[in-house]
């Protein structure tokens, strides 16, 4: 039904490196594409990441240098730096329990009571760290133990975690981008940049991890740097 218009958007979409410095962005289009950001699929509905909406001048102009000084930085209106929050595990598995809870009339229904537990006494298993690394052996034992004889869920350690936490935030992060993409504009996300900096400069406490910054404006011819390009389908797709 929407095929077509899907289509346009993801051609749309490219990484345009320099934008009109002459044309200001709404902020209501960036908070559009925010909103539409934060419906994006996520792991265990935890949403563990946080988007910190750069407009100010003054804090653009301090993130240049900290992008490299890359031409995408330099021209953007806005930037919006894609963070993920593993240290917020417990706040965001409580609301998602008190949720649940909120909509039980009477006796829980089944799907209701899972989701309880699920919350309660799941979440803390796959997200609690000591320190010393013991859960994580202790949840690689038992992964190892009851994947022995039948398919299981494959706990790991602090790696582990953060990989699941990013590739939420990255999910994040493209929904953004192809909601600006529909707004008829363009943005570039940078891997470029001093995340030791930039975390300093955005005062992020220390679970916070960068996984992206997005740079956000208008477009502009040379900010193309050519046709678009990619490996075949055959050799990318495999199917079986």
């Amino acid at each position: 039904m929407y095929q077509k218009e899907f289509q346009e958007i993801v051609e749309l979409r490219r990484s345009n490196r320099s934008f009109d410095v002459n044309y200001e962005v709404p902020g209501e289009v960036i908070e559009r594409c925010l909103k539409n950001a934060i419906l994006s699929p996520n792991s265990s509905n935890l949403q563990l990441w946080e988007f910190q909406w750069i407009e100010s001048e003054s804090l653009l102009q301090k993130l240049i240098p900290l992008c490299l000084s890359q031409s995408a930085a330099k021209t953007a209106k806005h930037m919006v730096v894609f963070i993920t929050r593993k240290d917020k595990w417990r706040e965001r598995a409580k609301w998602n329990y008190e949720r649940i809870k909120e909509g039980i009339q009477g006796k829980p229904q089944k799907i209701q009571k899972r989701g309880l537990d699920y919350y309660k006494k799941l979440i803390p298993i796959v997200y609690m760290d000591d320190g010393l690394g013991i859960f994580s052996v202790l949840r690689k034992s038992v992964s190892f133990v009851l994947g022995i004889r039948k398919p299981f869920y494959r706990l790991g350690g602090q790696a582990e975690q953060r990989i699941v936490v990013h590739k939420s935030c990255a999910l994040a992060a493209q929904t953004f981008m192809l909601s600006v993409a529909a707004e008829g504009l363009h943005c570039c996300p940078m891997e470029g940049f001093d995340k030791r900096r930039v975390k300093k400069l955005l005062k992020l406490p220390r679970g916070a991890e960068i996984n992206m910054i997005v740079a956000v404006g208008k477009g502009t011819e040379k900010g193309i740097w050519g046709p678009r390009f990619r490996v075949p389908y055959n050799e990318v797709v495999i199917k079986k």
